[in-house]
Parts: structure tokens; C-alpha cells; sequence
């Protein structure tokens, strides 16, 4: 059950974290339509590959921020306060996006599975996003931090990348009518996002001192 759990919460942490469109699954879905899926998905895997050493990382630091209660607390007020920040910032102070088309020159499957590690590892949002997550997990019993459950869920964060960035590389052409209106209104999906982790944040917290 343990392991059954742990693969679910790592798919659906993924799931929620790189569902808003983003550079990554963008690119995906554009190297799909000028490139072909073959391309699309070599680009996808060497995005994935360094998601999966991120999200391996960031649950072994979570892991020893977590024999701190101190620093546990701490970093939770801090969470609060960047989420919430972030949740008014995209809400309510951010411009509408424009999505704009750029032209690939590169087509080799070589050159895609690089350009895929080099725009995943120029993201650092999965870091501290799976270091919070994971430790709210724990919070509430969710998640535990042995080697076993560690790798199941870092499977989990692999498998649910994948689904997305599948997705959008299958079902790019048939939303491509509605691709402007998912743009404009990305901001309103990361708001609620946030907004969400910054509701989860704040019980935690109350919850320690109350």
C-alpha cells in the first residue's frame, strides 16, 4: 500500500507541477509540429532525466531539513510567505502572457535530447517545489523518507512528467485553437496553484503553534 501511495503522490505532485504550459512542455509540443513526435520525444526524455536526478536531490535535502523541526518550521513560514506572495503576484499583478512561435533550426535527435536537458536543468522551480512538497507530505504523514519510498516517488514524478509532456505533444494539434486562451489564462492556473500549497502551508503552521 505503502508503495502504491507513494507512486500515486509522486505522479500527481508532478502532474500539478508541470501541467500549466511552460517552457519545457511548449517546446515539446513545437519540436512535435515542426519535428515530428520521434524528436518531440527524444526532447521529452532528456527533460526527464534531469527532472529525475531534481526531484532525487531535493528529497534527500527535505530529508535532512527534516530532522530539524526548527529549520521544518522555519522554512514553512517562509514557504507561506513565497506562495502567498506568488498567489497575489500571478492573481492579481501579472500581465497576460503572450505565447509566441520561434523557429527550431536544429532537427537531429542528438541535438533535441540535449536541448530537453538543458532547458530542464535551467528550471530550478522543481527543486524547492518537491523539498516543500515532500515535507508536507511527511507533515501529515503522507511520505516517509526511507530509501524505498524515496525511489518510488521519484518514479512517480517520472512517470507523471512523462504523462504531461506526452500529453502535449498528442493532443497539441487538437487544442490548437484554444492554445492562446490556456496561455492567456496560465496565469490564473499558477495562481491557483499556489494559492492551494500557500492554504496547505498555512494549516501546517497554525497547526505547530496551536
Amino acid at each position: 500500500m505503502n508503495t502504491i501511495t507513494s507512486l500515486f503522490l509522486g505522479f500527481i505532485t508532478a502532474f500539478i507541477g508541470i501541467i500549466p504550459p511552460g517552457l519545457i512542455n511548449m517546446t515539446a509540443a513545437k519540436v512535435n509540429l515542426k519535428e515530428g513526435k520521434r524528436n518531440a520525444l527524444w526532447f521529452v526524455l532528456g527533460a526527464i532525466l534531469i527532472i529525475f536526478f531534481q526531484s532525487f536531490f531535493a528529497i534527500v535535502f527535505a530529508k535532512i531539513i527534516n530532522r530539524r523541526p526548527d529549520l521544518v518550521t522555519l522554512l514553512r513560514e517562509v514557504g507561506l510567505g513565497i506562495f502567498a506572495t506568488l498567489t497575489i503576484y500571478f492573481l492579481v499583478l501579472a500581465k497576460k502572457p503572450k505565447y509566441k512561435t520561434r523557429k527550431l533550426t536544429k532537427n537531429s535527435k542528438t541535438s533535441r535530447f540535449f536541448l530537453g536537458m538543458l532547458l530542464s536543468g535551467l528550471n530550478f522551480f522543481p527543486i524547492p517545489y518537491y523539498v516543500f512538497v515532500c515535507m508536507t507530505l511527511a507533515s501529515f504523514k503522507l511520505f516517509s523518507f526511507d530509501t524505498t519510498s524515496i525511489f518510488i516517488f521519484v518514479n512517480g514524478v517520472v512517470l507523471g512528467s512523462f504523462s504531461v509532456f506526452y500529453g502535449y505533444i498528442c493532443f497539441f494539434n487538437g487544442i490548437g485553437n484554444k492554445t492562446d486562451y490556456v496561455t492567456k489564462n496560465m496565469n490564473i492556473i499558477i495562481g491557483s496553484i499556489t494559492g492551494l500549497i500557500s492554504v496547505i502551508t498555512l494549516w501546517n503552521v497554525v497547526k505547530y503553534y496551536f
